[in-house]
C-alpha cells in the first residue's frame, strides 16, 4: 500500500478499510511511515472523521500494536477512570488512591500534558523519584500490592498511541473525536480493567468545547465501549473554569495531597466522590452513592487513603516523605502576585487562557522535546463568584524562566468581572444515558 494514496483517501472523505488502517498504524509503529505523513493522517481525521467501524479497527490496532494486561483475581472490581483533560486536573491523585482503598483494583495508563492542559504523569513525576516508565510485570505486582498503580504508555503497552498521542499534541489534532476515542479505550482496555467511568469535561478550559460535541464523544466512546465489552459510565463535567485552586504541576500533587488530609476544596470533592461512587458501583462494593460516600469518608477520615498513596509513591520508587514535607518538590525561584483590575464579582476565569500562559513558564509544553518545569504553575486566590476590590490579589503565579512578567498579565486578563453577584452551580452537568 501506498501511505499517500490513504491520506488522500481520508482527505477525499473515504472510509479506509481494516486492512487499511491496519497497514498504516502497523508501519508507523515500526517506523516505516514517516512522522509528516501520520501528522496528515491525523489532520484528514480531524476534518473529515471516521466510521463507527473505523473508530473501532483504529482502537482495535492501538491495542495489538503491544500487549494486553489482565487480572483475573479482580472478580469483576477491576475498574479505571479517565479524564479527558482540564486546567487544574489533578483528580486521579485523589481517585486511584480513594478508590483503592475501598477495594477497586485501578491499573491506571495516564499520560502528560496534551496542549493547554496538564497531564498526570508530568504531575507525579515532580515527586522526586517517582518513575512512570516501569517494567508492566512490576506494573500489575504493584496493583495486586497496593491496589493501584499510575504509569505511562510503553513500547509494550499501546505503543501506537503513545506514538500518536504525542503527535497530535504538537499538530493541532487534539479535538477529533475518533482520535479522542481511539486513545483513550485502547489504553484502558489493554490494562485489563473490566469496567470504566468517564470524566468528560465540556468548555472553555477541555478540548470538548460544547455540549453537543461533549454528546457526539459520549456516544463514540459508549459504542466502542459496547463493541468491547467493556461496562462504562460517562459523567459530563464543567471545564469553564480551572479545577481546584493549583495549577502546575508539583503544587496540584500537594492539592492531591491535602484532598487526601480532609483539606478538600468544594468542587474537587463534588466530582472525585462521584467519580469514585461509580467506581465503587462498578464493581459491585457499594449499591448507591450514599452507601459509597460513607465509605470514602471514612477512608479520607482514618488517614488510610492517604497512606494508600503515600505507599504508590513508595511501590513506584518515589520520595514519600514528600507528603510530610512539601519543601521536597522541586521549588520555584519567582513569583508574581496578580491583582484585580476592578472591583466587583469574578464572572469567568478563561481556563484555556490561563493553560497557556503557563506553557510560557514551562508548567506545560509546546514541542515534545520540551522540557517541564515542575515549580512552575498557578495558584488561585479568588474564584468565580467571589467578590473582590480594585488591586485585591486574586492570583499568583510561580516560574523560574524570564516569562514570568508576560504570564501574569496573561493571566490576570483571563479573568472577567460583573458588577453583578454571580450564581455559581456545580461541576456536574449531567450523565450520558
Amino acid at each position: 500500500m501506498n501511505p499517500s494514496q490513504l491520506i488522500i483517501k481520508k482527505r477525499d472523505r473515504h472510509s479506509l478499510s481494516q486492512e487499511e488502517i491496519r497497514y498504516f498504524i502497523s508501519s508507523f509503529v515500526k517506523g516505516d511511515i514517516e512522522d509528516y505523513q501520520m501528522s496528515a493522517m491525523l489532520m484528514a481525521i480531524l476534518l473529515n472523521g471516521m466510521s463507527e467501524e473505523e473508530i473501532y479497527w483504529l482502537t482495535n490496532e492501538y491495542i495489538d500494536s503491544g500487549v494486553t494486561l489482565n487480572f483475573p483475581e479482580s472478580q469483576g472490581r477491576c475498574i479505571d477512570k479517565h479524564s479527558t483533560g482540564g486546567v487544574g486536573d489533578k483528580l486521579s491523585l485523589m481517585i486511584a488512591p480513594l478508590a483503592a482503598e475501598c477495594g477497586v483494583m485501578v491499573p491506571m495508563i495516564s499520560g502528560r500534558g496534551l496542549g493547554h492542559t496538564g497531564g498526570t504523569l508530568d504531575k507525579l513525576e515532580s515527586i522526586p523519584g517517582f518513575q512512570t516508565q516501569i517494567p508492566l510485570d512490576r506494573f500489575q505486582e504493584i496493583v495486586r500490592e497496593n491496589n493501584f498503580a499510575i504509569i505511562g504508555q510503553s513500547d509494550n503497552i499501546v505503543p501506537a498511541d503513545r506514538k500518536i498521542y504525542a503527535l497530535r499534541d504538537v499538530t493541532g489534532t487534539i479535538e477529533s473525536i475518533p482520535l479522542i476515542t481511539a486513545s483513550i479505550m485502547s489504553k484502558k482496555i489493554a490494562s485489563g480493567v473490566d469496567a470504566l467511568v468517564i470524566d468528560l469535561k465540556v468548555g472553555n478550559g477541555a478540548f470538548i468545547g460544547t455540549m453537543e460535541h461533549a454528546r457526539q464523544l459520549a456516544e463514540s466512546i459508549s459504542k466502542i465501549a459496547m463493541d468491547f465489552n467493556k461496562k462504562i459510565i460517562i459523567h459530563f463535567t464543567d471545564m469553564n473554569s480551572p479545577l481546584g485552586r493549583y495549577i502546575g504541576n508539583a503544587i496540584e500533587v500537594i492539592e492531591a495531597i491535602e484532598f487526601l488530609k480532609g483539606n478538600m476544596e468544594p468542587d474537587l470533592k463534588e466530582v472525585t466522590y462521584q467519580l469514585v461512587a461509580d467506581m465503587l458501583i462498578l464493581a459491585g462494593i457499594s449499591e448507591n452513592f450514599d452507601e459509597a460516600e460513607i465509605m470514602m469518608d471514612q477512608a479520607i477520615e482514618s488517614g488510610r487513603a492517604l497512606e494508600r498513596f503515600r505507599k504508590g509513591i513508595e511501590l513506584q520508587q518515589g520520595n514519600p516523605e514528600v507528603i510530610d514535607d512539601y519543601s521536597l518538590f522541586p521549588q520555584p525561584k519567582h513569583k508574581i502576585e496578580i491583582k484585580a483590575h476592578r472591583s466587583g464579582f469574578i464572572k469567568n476565569i478563561n481556563s484555556k487562557g490561563i493553560g497557556y500562559a503557563l506553557i510560557d513558564v514551562k508548567a506545560g509544553r509546546k514541542q515534545t522535546k520540551d522540557k517541564i518545569d515542575y515549580a512552575a504553575g498557578l495558584k488561585l486566590l479568588k474564584k468565580v463568584g467571589d467578590k473582590v476590590t480594585k488591586d485585591e490579589l486574586i492570583a499568583e503565579i510561580y516560574y523560574d524562566n524570564d516569562h514570568g512578567n508576560k504570564a501574569a498579565k496573561e493571566i490576570e486578563n483571563c479573568f472577567e468581572y460583573s458588577e453583578d453577584e454571580i450564581t455559581t452551580t456545580g461541576r456536574l452537568l449531567g450523565t450520558h444515558k
